[in-house]
C-alpha cells in the first residue's frame, strides 16, 4: 500500500502539532486535521481517555471523510480526551501509534486494525497496560477485543449478491459468467462479505443459472492492484465476462476502469460504501448497486460504547458475535442495498452526501432524469 510521502513543511506542522496535543492543558481544546494524527482535549470527570486507531486511506475514504469527524465530534460533544491517527497502512506505524496512546494514559482503544495478526499484538497490549479494546468494523480474528461494533457483515455480502442477480435479471442476460472481485484476504469483513453473496450466488451456479469466472481477492484493497487483477481476467476470458461482484466502490471503480480500456460494454457490477464515486457511476449505469453502511451510526454507537467505557461504566452491547471460542458482546447495524431508486431517500436524505458531490462534470446530466 503506497505511503504518503510527507514534505518538509508539513512534517515541521505535524510534529508542532503532537508536541502541542502532549503538552496541553486538560482546560484546553486542540485539533489537528491530518491524516496522521488529530488530538482533542477537554473537561471531563473520566478515568482516562480515548484513542482512536485507523487504517489507512487507500481501503476506503470513508475513514479520514467521515469516521475522523463523526468519532472527534462525538468525543468533542463528550467532553473527553481523544486522538485519532490513521496508520496509512502500516501495521507497525499502528503499533507505535497504540504504544504512544496508551502511554499518554489512554484507557479505551477503538481499534480498526489491519490484519489480525497485528491487531491481537495491540489488543494484547493495551490489556497489558489495563486498557479496554474496541474492534471497530473489523472484527480481529482470535484477538480478544472485549467488544465489538460493525455492520452485519454477512449481510452486506447478501445485499451485494442479491443486487447482482437483479440487475442481471433486469438487463435479460441469459447464463452470464459472472467474475468474483473479493476484498483484501486480510480483512475479515472481506471474508465475512464472501460468505454472504457467495451465499447467494453459489446456488446459481449449482443450478447452471449462472458461469461462475475468475475470483480473486484484492491485497489490501488497493484498486490499482484491482485493476490489474481485472484487466488478466478479461484477457484469461477474452472479454468474456457478463457481471462482476465487486467487493466496494473502489473495486467497481476498478472494473469500470478496465471496461474502458479494454473497449469492452459495461456488466454489471456491484459496490459497497456509497461513495459519492460509486453513486454517480450507479446514475450514469455503470454500476448496479451499491451498499449504504450509515457510518454516522456506526461512529455514534462506536463512540457512546468508547465513552461509557471512559467514564467505567458498561456498554449497552445488546448482540454477540463470536469470535473463535468466545462470544464479544456486540452492536451490530443493519446496512441498506442503494440503487438509481432509492439514492434520494439514503445516502441524500442522511447528508451522508450532497447533490453538489455528486452531480457535477459529465455526471450532472445524469441527476435531473434520477430525480436529484
Amino acid at each position: 500500500m503506497p505511503r504518503k510521502k510527507w514534505w518538509g513543511l508539513a512534517a515541521l506542522a505535524v510534529t508542532v502539532a503532537l508536541v502541542a496535543a502532549g503538552c496541553g492543558s486538560s482546560n484546553k481544546s486542540s485539533s489537528s486535521t491530518s491524516a496522521g494524527a488529530s488530538t482533542s482535549s477537554g473537561n471531563s470527570n473520566v478515568k482516562g481517555s480515548i484513542a482512536v486507531l485507523l487504517p489507512d486511506t487507500q481501503s476506503s475514504v470513508r475513514w479520514e471523510q467521515f469516521d475522523r469527524k463523526y468519532l472527534d465530534q462525538a468525543f468533542t460533544a463528550a467532553g473527553i480526551k481523544h486522538t485519532i491517527t490513521n496508520a496509512q497502512g502500516d501495521p507497525g506505524t499502528q503499533r507505535t501509534q497504540a504504544e504512544q496512546a496508551l502511554t499518554n494514559g489512554a484507557k479505551v482503544i477503538l481499534l480498526v486494525d489491519l490484519d489480525p495478526g497485528s491487531g491481537k499484538s495491540i489488543i494484547s497490549l493495551a490489556h497489558a497496560r489495563g486498557a479496554k479494546v474496541i474492534d471497530y468494523d473489523r472484527l480481529t480474528l482470535g484477538g480478544g477485543a472485549d467488544y465489538y461494533v460493525s455492520f452485519d457483515n454477512v449481510a452486506v455480502g447478501k445485499l451485494q449478491g442479491q443486487g447482482l442477480v437483479n440487475c442481471i435479471k433486469q438487463q435479460g442476460i441469459k447464463s452470464p459468467t459472472v467474475a468474483e472481485l473479493n476484498g483484501s484476504p486480510t480483512d475479515n469483513n472481506a471474508t465475512l462479505f464472501a460468505q454472504g453473496y457467495n451465499s447467494v450466488l453459489k446456488p446459481m451456479y449449482a443450478n447452471g443459472t449462472f458461469k461462475k469466472g475468475p475470483n480473486q481477492s484484492v491485497p489490501d484493497w488497493d484498486n490499482q492492484k484491482a485493476l490489474t487483477i481485472y484487466e488478466q481476467m478479461l484477457q484469461q476470458t477474452k472479454n468474456n465476462i457478463q457481471a462482476t461482484l465487486a467487493a466496494n466502490d473502489g473495486l467497481a471503480n476498478s472494473v469500470i476502469s478496465a471496461e474502458t480500456s479494454h473497449k469492452v460494454k459495461p456488466v454489471p457490477v456491484t459496490g459497497q460504501d456509497a461513495t459519492a464515486e460509486g453513486i454517480q457511476h450507479i446514475l450514469a449505469g455503470q454500476q448496479c448497486m451499491t451498499v449504504y453502511k450509515a457510518v454516522k451510526k456506526e461512529s455514534d454507537a462506536a463512540a457512546n460504547v468508547a465513552i461509557a467505557l471512559a467514564k467505567g461504566q458498561t456498554p449497552n452491547a445488546p448482540d454477540q458475535t463470536k469470535n473463535g471460542s468466545v462470544q464479544t458482546p456486540s452492536v451490530l447495524l443493519t446496512p441498506v442495498a442503494v440503487t438509481k431508486a432509492n439514492i434520494n431517500d439514503t445516502v441524500i436524505k442522511d447528508g451522508f452526501l450532497t447533490k453538489s458531490q455528486i452531480c457535477v462534470g459529465k455526471f450532472a446530466k445524469f441527476c435531473s432524469s434520477a430525480g436529484l
